[in-house]
């Protein structure tokens, strides 16, 4: 049977799809929408189990606040063509709004959510039957109350943020969600800090002082010995310098022992309770470096004063008291 152009353009309408997947949808369909809205979202689900498998590295972040309810939404996808798609950005626009018209506070919460007629990951679904792309709602996060500023970095739907003080302060405000964007911090303040992410960085400061300080005494050997320490730091090295002439066979094999030898005399003389202060401090200097209030605030006026000493700066009793943070952007 002949499909009209009106029918075309009310079934593209209401479903988003492209022309030709809405014509040959209704021509399937005989003409009825029903059918041809079920036959576009099946073909939808296809492709989404056939890609099921693929990265989505790509896609658009949206961030937006209303009446003290403020949130942001990933859509990903495959590629930043698709991504940078206006009818993409679309759909992630009306994924968040009815999130926040919801006050949805989870991802589970936004996939059921009414989007023209059809739950937000059947729109999702159908989407990616449109592009031929895997996609997939993630990164949903939300900040409840007064006084949130959000922030779209550089307007390029990738990274978010949303930062909350405790009182009125738009500017100020701003310009911490601009911190938070650009020194992506873990956590608010040192006590916010997981305690897992406390326990690998204090496993991983240890270890790696204890690797320092037997390189240190291996290091010491060989300059003992005159040979020079970064010229024998591996095995490739070793080969690499004999062939340009810096090393002689007796050298490298004289570096070699002196390495086998030194490692083992160097653990044994590890002072325990040093590496544990110096894995310590490593600590502290990670969490002056991650947490939001304790890290150096990027955009002041050049005096390495800390975001909360800025904020005192400011008005002595602003503080923040939440941030949020997503991003598609490897940090």
């Amino acid at each position: 049977m002949a499909i009209s152009i009106d029918d075309i353009k009310k079934l593209r309408a209401m479903t988003g799809a492209g022309l030709a997947d809405v014509k040959k949808a209704l021509t399937e369909a005989e003409g009825d929408f029903d059918k041809a809205k079920e036959l576009l979202r099946e073909r939808g689900l296809a492709i989404a189990a056939k890609r099921s498998d693929r990265e989505t590295s790509n896609g658009c972040v949206l961030v937006k606040k209303v009446d003290g309810f403020a949130a942001m939404i990933a859509l990903k996808c495959e590629t930043d063509f698709v991504a940078n798609g206006a009818d993409f950005i679309a759909l992630t626009q009306s994924i968040l709004d009815a999130a926040i018209a919801a006050k949805a506070t989870d991802i589970e919460a936004v996939k059921v959510l009414d989007i023209n007629g059809q739950t937000a990951q059947e729109a999702v679904t159908q989407r990616s039957g449109i592009t031929g792309e895997k996609m997939e709602l993630d990164g949903y996060l939300v900040l409840e109350g007064d006084n949130v500023e959000v922030y779209d970095h550089m307007g390029k739907h990738t990274l978010c943020t949303m930062v909350q003080t405790n009182k009125p302060a738009a500017e100020q405000g701003h310009l911490v969600a601009m911190q938070v964007a650009a020194m992506k911090p873990v956590a608010l303040d040192a006590q916010s800090v997981d305690q897992k992410i406390l326990d690998e960085e204090y496993k991983t400061s240890f270890e790696k002082t204890k690797l320092e300080q037997v390189e240190k005494y291996v290091e010491m050997k060989l300059k003992k010995a005159g040979l020079n320490p970064n010229l024998v730091d591996s095995e490739d090295h070793i080969e690499s310098n004999m062939s340009k002439g810096w090393l002689t066979q007796a050298q490298a094999d004289e570096a070699r022992k002196i390495i086998a030898e030194a490692k083992p005399e160097g653990e044994a003389q590890l002072k325990m309770p040093m590496i544990e202060n110096i894995a310590k401090g490593r600590v502290q200097k990670f969490l002056k470096e991650n947490c939001l209030v304790d890290q150096e605030f990027q955009f002041g006026d050049g005096d390495k004063a800390t975001v909360a000493q800025w904020l005192a700066k400011q008005d002595k009793d602003l503080k923040i008291t939440a941030f949020k943070r997503f991003t598609l952007v490897a940090d």
